[in-house]
């Protein structure tokens, strides 16, 4: 009977310090605002990078192996249910807009270093350009579904083959 509430407080106290790690983050934008010297901004985010990884062991040692796996399993059994299923069949005009979704982040992330050197101006610098490109490229494999990404994964997989099975 003691053991359910051990674990609850333990597993409570290691998110605890999990949201401590994640909130310690927001002390570098706080502290830029706040006008320190940039070397004192990089030794604060070196601070924290090592502070975090100690915690994250003692986050471990607090939760012990079963609340760990059992935060894993809860955290990536809820990204997994966001994936796109393998089993849909993508139809030709889905395929074709996620293909463009893919490659036109990557063909522009591609060229940006010789657009500006061949012609400096020419493209505009704004980061929310930049975040529209990547989540693009993110939102692609969700529209080309779950078959894409195994054809993306395949391609880091030495013995993997390709296999037709379309009719020709």
């Amino acid at each position: 009977m003691n053991a359910p509430n051990t674990a609850g407080w333990r597993f409570k106290l290691g998110i605890a310090i999990i949201c401590l790690m994640l909130g310690s983050w927001l002390m570098v934008p706080i502290v830029a605002a706040a006008g320190m010297s940039g070397s004192r901004i990089a030794a604060l985010t070196g601070v924290l990078f090592i502070s975090n990884k100690v915690l994250l062991i003692i986050v471990i040692a607090v939760m012990g192996k079963a609340g760990f796996q059992q935060l894993k399993s809860s955290i990536f059994g809820y990204v997994s249910s966001l994936a796109p299923t393998v089993d849909t069949e993508v139809g030709p005009w889905r395929h074709r807009i996620g293909v463009v979704m893919f490659c036109l982040p990557l063909v522009s992330a591609f060229l940006e270093p010789y657009v500006d050197s061949v012609w400096p101006g020419l493209r505009p610098n704004i980061w929310q350009l930049q975040l529209l490109g990547d989540l693009m490229l993110i939102g692609s494999f969700f529209v080309l579904g779950g078959n894409f990404w195994e054809k993306v994964r395949a391609l880091f997989i030495r013995t993997a083959r390709v296999v037709n099975t379309s009719a020709v």
